[in-house]
């Protein structure tokens, strides 16, 4: 698959995990269960995305800004999960910070699909790209097994 299949089955999993965890409630075994997959798959993919992705993006000039802008994002959602992590699933503001992340995130996917993705075939020839979605692929596997890892680095900085 290209890499923006790889991208486009991860954002339908996680479509599919966000709208699982919405139609949830409180601390129940299946908002754990989906929020822990999406949770975990959601930053392998993002890690993998930056690397494998964004990285050949920002190395072309008419490519740095959408990369950039989308890179910032990461982070910012990074942050919100993090926070929700942390947080008591059975509580209100647990589900008013999920649905700030829902939103969000689903906007982000939508952006990075239509408008992202015809830049970045615009800008990098699908000659470059090739194999990328393996690299994507594989890069996602390793960094689900980093996860916890870097959650410790980071809480430790």
């Amino acid at each position: 698959m290209s890499i923006y299949d790889e991208i486009k089955a991860d954002h339908a999993r996680h479509r599919e995990l966000l709208d699982k965890i919405a139609e949830t409630t409180g601390n129940s075994e299946d908002r754990q269960t989906a929020w822990k997959e999406f949770f975990y798959d959601v930053k392998s993919h993002a890690a993998a995305e930056e690397e494998t992705f964004y990285s050949p993006l920002m190395s072309k000039t008419w490519g740095q800004d959408s990369a950039r802008h989308s890179v910032e994002e990461h982070a910012e959602m990074d942050d919100l999960m993090e926070e929700l992590q942390e947080m008591d699933m059975s509580s209100s503001a647990w589900l008013t910070k999920f649905k700030q992340l829902k939103h969000d995130y689903e906007h982000h996917m939508e952006e990075e699909e239509e408008d992202i993705f015809s830049r970045a075939k615009e800008v990098i020839p699908d000659s470059e790209l090739k194999g990328y979605g393996e690299k994507f692929r594989t890069r996602k596997e390793k960094e689900l097994k980093l996860v916890d890892k870097k959650r410790e680095d980071h809480l430790e900085d």
